[in-house]
């Protein structure tokens, strides 16, 4: 039982060191400087649900989408971690992740209605690095509840990600540019360890001798 909460604990804490709700605040409150409490309130709740839907579906089509394309989870796990580690490294040194949306994209966003969905949920929040660690979550068990317990993780966390874009204003306020910074800096360490472990595990896979089985049984 330990270990069980130890594995979602330790998924739902990747997922929300991943999404990082704060590094999405600035843009969040820029994008939406011209907007009324309850038109922000808006885009938040659109926001998180579009960041839900989203994951959910990578979580229930990721195999699938795999097999078509031919991947190993091995190699994928490689591929995922190798994205994760840029966007840690990214945010240890406090510069914005083209990972997760380019200046271009944020800026012709200003411009569109549904900012909500782009660029906030895809790609800021949903982006590669989310996708890619829900996919290999969900390949972590055989347990029937293992999908459920994903899916129930990913809206918590996404709950987590409402709060923080519903009280931006005053977080931002409070935290300011520094604290922004430093909280961004300490997700960046967490996220670098989480990228690490994922490639080391498909690096396992790939190549059984690194795990001292010799390529044996």
């Amino acid at each position: 039982m330990h270990a069980l909460i130890a594995e979602y604990t330790r998924f739902f804490t990747a997922l929300l060191v991943i999404l990082d709700p704060f590094m999405a605040l600035p843009i969040f409150l820029t994008l939406t400087q011209s907007y009324n409490r309850q038109q922000r309130s808006r885009v938040a709740a659109i926001t998180t649900l579009t960041v839900i839907g989203v994951l959910t579906l990578a979580a229930l089509t990721g195999e699938q989408m795999l097999s078509f394309m031919g991947t190993s989870l091995a190699s994928f796990r490689v591929g995922g971690g190798i994205v994760l580690l840029l966007m840690a490294l990214a945010m240890l040194r406090a510069e914005g992740d083209s990972l997760r949306a380019s200046e271009a994209e944020q800026q012709t966003a200003e411009a569109m209605s549904s900012i909500a969905v782009v660029p906030l949920a895809i790609p800021l929040l949903a982006g590669p690095g989310a996708i890619s660690t829900v996919i290999i979550q969900m390949h972590r068990s055989s347990d029937p509840m293992h999908p459920w317990l994903v899916i129930g993780t990913i809206v918590l966390v996404c709950c987590m990600l409402w709060l923080v874009l519903r009280l931006a204003d005053p977080i931002g306020r409070f935290l300011g540019g520094l604290g922004l910074n430093i909280i961004n800096r300490l997700f960046g360490l967490i996220l670098t360890a989480i990228a690490v472990e994922i490639m080391a595990n498909g690096l396992r896979d790939l190549f059984p001798v690194l795990a001292g089985s010799n390529g044996l049984g």
